[in-house]
C-alpha cells in the first residue's frame, strides 16, 4: 500500500514540477514539502494499536485524496500543458464509424479527426462517434446545434475535461451564446462552458454519452468560420464532361463524414484537397465564379445562401459543370452584396507529379497510382485487365484473383500495383494499353 500512495504522490509532485520548470518561489517549495510531510506523518506515525482493517480504510482514504488532488491539479494545468495530437483507430462499416484514442498516460490529448480536445488524468480508452442531433428536442428547449453531436465513452472514466470545436470568431464578439449540450438517455442538460478560447468550447465531465455545441435559437447570426469544400466526379470516356461540385460548411464540421456521406450518395466523386478556410456570414447570399469565363464552364445556380445551421445534409451549393477536359479552374467566392472576394484557388483537378515522362515506366506508374486508383471507370478497368492478360503481362491466376475483388478501387489498386511490380517492361504495356483505352485518363495522367 506504501508503494501505492507514493506512486501517486509522485505523479502529484512530478505534475506540478513540470508546469514550473528550473527555480521554484518559495511558496512553492513549501506546499509540496508540506504535502510530503503530511504523506510520511499518516503512514509512518500511525499508532500501532489501531486495527488492521482500520489502517487500510485510512489509506483508502488518503489514496481517494491524492487522487482527487491529482485531478486537480491535472485541471488547473490545463491551459500550460503540451497538447499532444493522435490519430485515432478508425472502425469503419457502411453506416457508421467509431473512433478510439487508446492513452496510457495523463495530459492533453487532440484527435486529428475530429478536433476534440480530451484532458485525461489517467490511462483509458475513449471511444467516439458522431451521432444525428434530435432538433425536436433542442427546440423545445429553444436552442439549435452548433457543431457536431459526440456520443463519447470511456469505461475507465479518465476523461475529466473535454473541449469541443466551435466556429465562432471570438475576436469579434461571437462564442457568447455557446453552450453545450449534455445528452443523456434520461434527457438533456445545457451545460455552460468553464471557458471558451478561439477554436474550442472547454467543459469538465463526470459523465459520458452525448456531448455537443448549442446555442440559443435567437441568438443573433455572425460572422463564422466557414469551409469551402471540393468534390470532383471525373470525365469517363468517350463523355470529356466532369462536375466539380462545392459546399459551404462551417468549421467544425468533421470532413471525414463529409466524406462518408457523400461516398454514399456519389460514389464516383473524389475529394479535391485545397485550402478550405473562409470566413461567411449565416443567412448571406454568396456567389460563385469560375475562370475560364465561356461556354465550356457552367456554374449552378447564380448565388446561394450560407446555411450554418442543416450541417448534417452536406448539400451542394454551387455545381459546376465542365464541358470539355480541364487539368485546373480557377474559382472564387463573393459576397454578393458586396462583391467581396471571401475565398479564391486555383483548383488542380488532377495533380500527378510534373515531368513523370523522362523517369522509367515503372516510377511514372508509380507517381499517379492515386489519381489511376481513382479515375478509372470499372469498365474500362475490365477491358485494361483483359487486354494485360492477352499481353501476357498478368497470368490467369492474378486474373481471377482481380475478379473476386468487387471494390473499383481495390481492384484497380491491385492492378496497377501488381504490374508495377513486374518492372518497366509490364509497366510500359499498361501505359501503352492505358493510351488505347481511355484517352481522356490518359491525358489527365500526363502520361503522353
Amino acid at each position: 500500500m506504501k508503494r501505492s500512495v507514493t506512486g501517486k504522490m509522485d505523479i502529484l509532485l512530478n505534475t506540478k514540477s513540470r508546469r514550473k520548470s528550473g527555480s521554484r518561489s518559495d511558496s512553492t517549495k513549501e506546499k509540496e514539502d508540506t504535502d510530503v510531510s503530511i504523506h510520511h506523518s499518516v503512514i509512518q506515525g500511525t499508532p500501532r494499536l489501531r486495527s488492521r482493517r482500520h489502517s487500510h480504510r485510512l489509506l483508502t482514504e488518503i489514496e481517494k485524496e491524492l487522487q482527487l488532488k491529482l485531478e486537480k491539479d491535472i485541471l488547473n494545468s490545463s491551459p500550460d500543458m503540451l497538447l499532444n495530437e493522435f490519430t485515432p483507430v478508425i472502425t469503419d462499416d457502411f453506416d457508421d464509424e467509431n473512433y478510439t484514442f487508446q492513452c496510457s498516460c495523463p495530459g492533453l490529448y487532440q484527435c486529428s479527426v475530429t478536433g476534440l480536445v480530451f484532458l485525461m488524468k489517467g490511462e483509458g480508452d475513449v471511444v467516439y462517434r458522431t451521432v444525428p442531433w434530435n432538433r425536436r428536442l433542442l427546440t423545445q428547449h429553444h436552442k439549435k446545434p452548433a457543431g457536431p453531436l459526440f456520443d463519447i465513452t470511456c469505461q475507465q472514466q479518465s476523461v475529466c475535461q473535454l473541449c469541443l470545436p466551435h466556429c465562432e470568431i471570438i475576436s469579434t464578439g461571437g462564442g457568447q451564446f455557446l453552450q453545450v449540450a449534455h445528452v443523456k438517455d434520461e434527457g438533456i442538460e445545457f451545460i455552460t462552458p468553464q471557458r471558451i478560447t478561439e477554436s474550442h468550447v472547454v467543459i469538465n465531465i463526470t459523465g459520458f454519452s452525448g456531448y455537443g455545441n448549442v446555442k440559443d435559437e435567437d441568438s443573433p447570426p455572425g460572422p463564422v468560420q466557414a469551409l469551402v469544400l471540393l468534390f470532383y466526379k471525373p470525365p469517363v470516356d468517350p463523355d470529356p464532361s466532369s462536375i466539380l461540385s462545392v459546399l459551404l460548411l462551417p468549421r467544425n464540421i468533421v470532413i471525414r463524414d463529409v466524406q462518408r456521406t457523400r461516398r454514399k450518395l456519389n460514389g464516383d466523386e473524389r475529394y479535391i484537397d485545397t485550402p478550405p478556410h473562409c470566413k461567411l456570414h449565416p443567412k448571406q447570399v454568396y456567389t460563385l465564379s469560375a475562370v475560364p469565363e465561356d461556354d465550356s464552364v457552367l456554374v449552378q445556380p447564380t448565388d446561394a445562401e450560407f446555411d450554418d445551421e442543416h450541417r448534417e445534409s452536406y448539400f451542394t451549393s454551387f455545381r459546376v459543370d465542365l464541358r470539355i477536359v480541364f487539368r485546373d479552374v480557377n474559382l472564387s467566392l463573393k459576397d454578393k452584396s458586396s462583391s467581396t472576394c471571401v475565398w479564391e484557388r486555383d483548383v488542380c483537378l488532377f495533380s500527378p507529379t510534373v515531368g513523370t515522362l523522362n523517369r522509367p515506366p515503372s516510377e511514372r506508374l508509380f507517381n499517379i497510382r492515386s489519381c489511376f486508383i481513382e479515375g478509372i471507370s470499372q469498365p474500362n478497368l475490365s477491358s485494361l485487365i483483359d487486354k494485360l492478360l492477352e499481353k501476357t503481362v498478368i497470368t490467369d491466376a492474378e486474373r481471377e484473383e482481380a475478379d473476386t475483388m468487387q471494390n473499383p478501387r481495390v481492384k484497380a489498386r491491385f492492378v496497377i500495383d501488381t504490374v508495377r511490380n513486374k518492372g518497366d517492361a509490364a509497366s510500359s504495356e499498361l501505359i501503352n494499353i492505358l493510351r488505347e483505352l481511355d484517352k481522356i485518363l490518359f491525358e489527365h495522367l500526363r502520361l503522353n
